[in-house]
């Protein structure tokens, strides 16, 4: 959890990075230092940057700074560490010292992180078929952000899609059902959704997913209101947009009376803890596997991969849970891809930022996929499964992506 430090800002990443004896366990986990073999990209070489940054031994260069940009926050190394090096706190801050990088693409980040205007965008995008014609407008390095975000709206539908059955077995495909009113069934804890920015809209269906099956198990549900939590301004340097962001998450927590808070993108949650430190807050996998015996699910027989996000493993710490509540669907075979040093390459706004290493790390990915005979791939955050979903669209793959609570309420049998 990340807290606001209460000294010199120079001063507490000194102090943090103190903390690292260099022992070098975090580079057998850590993606970037997979993909480069450079010690300046693994945590090690970061936090000797950020250290001498803190220490004013040297002057911030586009060079010096680029292993500091391209750090994904995936965790793996603070999960790994034997120091308890405090990682995404000194990232965080070190961050917030030198500014936004200068190629951030700040107008793209301001549409993801407006719920209105994103989905207005990306309707207008589809009306008009942008992703096919657009493209060839917007040529270079410069508008490679860009023509990424079009590439993630070809990759997408805008809506959820349905796993078909595995062909040996005589079964119809599975659909959606409508669930239970979305009102309270009389529990007496209160759990507040909060739906965020990107995820409000191209999850849309997770959140619903989210509401009918906490309801089910008994939990009163209630909404906060869509906007963004300041994880993308906070990790990517912008302190004081993220501060304001941390203010509106606290009004809008007071107002909805609540026990717990939830987000159905784990990418959120550690902004949220640190907006909210004395609350629990949490994706729904934990709450729901704490009452999975008042949820009953019918088969599905399937193979699925299932994709845990990074954030899902080393933030939430949710993915036992997860797992716990997929098993339950009689006959879907799961598929775990494997864990660190692979991670997809979304990482918040690193895709847009650095689409051709995204596109790298992705492939580490979507080539595991490849050798899966699977219906369908799982990811419980929203830039994750989108940047997997244009991934497997470039390769020509129909192969459906899909959040797992939306899987777990199209199979959900209502008492």
């Amino acid at each position: 959890m990340i807290h606001m430090p209460l000294e010199n800002p120079r001063h507490r990443i000194a102090v943090l990075a103190d903390q690292c004896v260099q022992c070098g366990l975090c580079l057998p986990v850590c993606p970037t230092y997979a993909l480069d073999g450079n010690e300046a990209e693994s945590p090690r070489g970061r936090i000797a940057i950020a250290a001498a940054l803190a220490r004013g031994q040297v002057s911030v260069t586009a060079a010096l700074r680029e292993p500091l940009d391209h750090c994904l926050g995936c965790l793996n190394c603070q999960r790994v560490c034997p120091a308890g090096v405090q990682y995404e706190e000194l990232l965080v801050e070190t961050r917030g010292l030198l500014g936004p990088a200068p190629e951030r693409p700040r107008l793209l980040l301001e549409a993801v992180k407006r719920p209105g205007l994103n989905q207005w965008l990306q309707r207008l995008g589809r009306w008009t078929a942008a992703s096919l014609w657009l493209n060839h407008l917007l040529p270079g390095k410069k508008y490679a952000p860009w023509r990424t975000a079009l590439a993630v709206l070809r990759g997408s539908s805008g809506q959820a899609p349905t796993i078909a059955k595995a062909p040996e077995v005589p079964d119809k495909p599975m659909q959606p059902h409508p669930g239970p009113p979305l009102t309270s069934r009389g529990g007496s804890v209160s759990v507040a959704i909060f739906p965020g920015c990107a995820a409000s809209v191209q999850d849309a269906d997770a959140e619903r997913a989210a509401e009918v099956l906490l309801a089910a198990a008994g939990y009163r549900v209630v909404h906060m209101p869509a906007f963004c939590c300041g994880a993308l301004d906070l990790h990517d340097g912008a302190t004081h947009h993220a501060e304001a962001a941390a203010v509106r998450v606290r009004k809008a927590w007071a107002d909805a009376h609540a026990d717990h808070l939830v987000s159905v993108t784990p990418g959120c949650l550690s902004t949220l803890r640190r907006a909210l430190p004395d609350v629990r807050v949490d994706d729904p996998y934990h709450l729901l596997s704490e009452r999975a015996d008042a949820l009953q699910f019918r088969p599905l027989p399937a193979r699925v991969a299932l994709h845990v996000p990074c954030t899902q493993a080393n933030v939430a710490r949710s993915d036992a849970a997860l797992l716990q509540l997929l098993q339950r669907i009689p006959q879907l075979e799961l598929k775990r891809l494997p864990a660190p040093p692979y991670c997809c390459g979304a990482a918040g706004s690193h895709v847009l930022q650095f689409p051709e290493r995204a596109t790298q790390l992705r492939e580490g990915v979507l080539s595991h996929v490849d050798t899966l005979d699977v219906q369908g791939l799982l990811s419980s955050n929203i830039g994750c499964r989108l940047h997997l979903a244009a991934g497997l669209d470039q390769r020509g793959s129909a192969l459906p992506t899909l959040h797992p609570l939306t899987l777990l309420a199209q199979q959900w049998i209502p008492s």
